[in-house]
């Protein structure tokens, strides 16, 4: 039994270390915090509130689970050896074999240290340079990412899309919500991606190359995250244009919203209130600014200049190629597949476990 205590006293220090690099202990103060609130009797007299608690507390609660659960378990298992005999040494020792490998599977959360990672999403789809090629291009990859959602048991929301001309669209954007560290896994999707194939929109079935960017930002829908000066803001209210019911089109219900320092411009106009676009546009300003203030490495959001326009289409970090040949190859990572419809089909999880190996 003496190794199997050495085995265990092993896995339980790398579980404690863990534990600690992850501040788990911090986050159980807050969920009781949180669940203090939700005991109160006025807990639900302001709804929206109620329902921010509940869901922060959830998230926690999913969050620290798992390695509650498995600091039990090894705990419960050192008291098993103390008094366990020779003969339920391999039993012991399957056991133990779990734990490890539960550890194991846990670990991969210590890469989502940024601190975003544990945010919800929101994905947005721009047809670039190809035309008709382009716009068909990019439905393909909302076709992908919410067929990956899917499969991931993740809630997708289409909150703006505009069709394109003759196929396919000219820009959607969805908010992705409901899994473990989100924006930590779906960051590296960020980019311009490329196709290569034999085009269905010409007589010739010419070979065309076509582009769309991908943006993953994370989800900022708690104003004190990143705050917003409110004379840095030009907020105009338009008639919405396009699908959405005889209400909406009849109403100024679109809102657009101007960050006057940076010159970035959301408008929305899914929702039929004009308040609902107005709080969906303030996320997702939020939302890039933070993305920005990230990708610029600035301290304060004051220091955050405009979109920056060297990403231009071309730069692409992925290519899927259906002709000559067929591949799908990261330009990042390395990663390859020759099973691109497969990929096309949400299959993504590779490509986004070979760029965290690099993060």
């Amino acid at each position: 039994m003496e190794e199997l205590k050495k085995r265990l006293a092993g896995v339980s220090n790398e579980i404690n270390m863990a534990i600690a690099r992850l501040d788990i202990a911090k986050h159980q103060a807050e969920i009781n915090r949180l669940r203090e609130h939700m005991e109160r009797p006025d807990f639900w007299q302001d709804n929206q509130k109620a329902q921010q608690i509940s869901k922060d507390e959830a998230g926690l609660a999913k969050r620290i689970g798992p390695w509650l659960e498995l600091k039990k378990s090894t705990s419960e298992l050192a008291e098993i050896i103390e008094v366990a005999d020779d003969s339920m040494h391999s039993e012991i020792s399957a056991q133990l074999d779990g734990l490890k490998e539960r550890f194991e599977e846990l670990k991969k959360e210590l890469r989502f240290q940024g601190p975003y990672d544990d945010h919800d999403v929101i994905l947005s789809i721009y047809a670039g340079a190809g035309g008709t090629d382009a716009q068909d291009w990019a439905q393909m990859l909302e076709r992908m990412y919410l067929r990956w959602a899917e499969a991931a048991g993740l809630k997708a929301k289409i909150i703006d899309e505009s069709p394109g001309e003759d196929a396919g669209i000219k820009s959607v954007t969805i908010e992705l919500t409901g899994g473990s560290y989100l924006y930590g896994k779906l960051a590296g999707e960020h980019g311009v991606h490329r196709l290569v194939r034999l085009s269905p929109f010409n007589s010739a079935a010419s070979r065309e190359t076509s582009f769309a960017k991908v943006d993953i930002l994370p989800m900022i829908d708690k104003p004190a995250e990143v705050e917003l000066d409110d004379k840095d803001l030009k907020i105009d209210v338009f008639r919405a244009g396009g699908h959405g019911g005889q209400s909406v089109n009849t109403t100024d219900s679109a809102v657009r919203v101007t960050h006057i320092p940076t010159g970035i411009t959301v408008a929305i106009q899914n929702e039929r209130s004009q308040l609902q676009n107005k709080d969906t546009a303030l996320t997702i300003l939020r939302s890039r600014l933070a993305q920005l203030q990230q990708e610029q490495h600035a301290a304060t959001l004051a220091e955050v200049k405009g979109p920056s326009q060297s990403a231009e289409f071309g730069s692409q970090i992925r290519n899927y190629v259906l002709h000559p040949y067929k591949q799908v190859k990261d330009l990042r990572s390395g990663y390859e597949s020759s099973d691109v419809e497969k990929v096309l089909d949400g299959q993504l999880d590779p490509l986004i476990n070979a760029w965290l190996e690099i993060r």
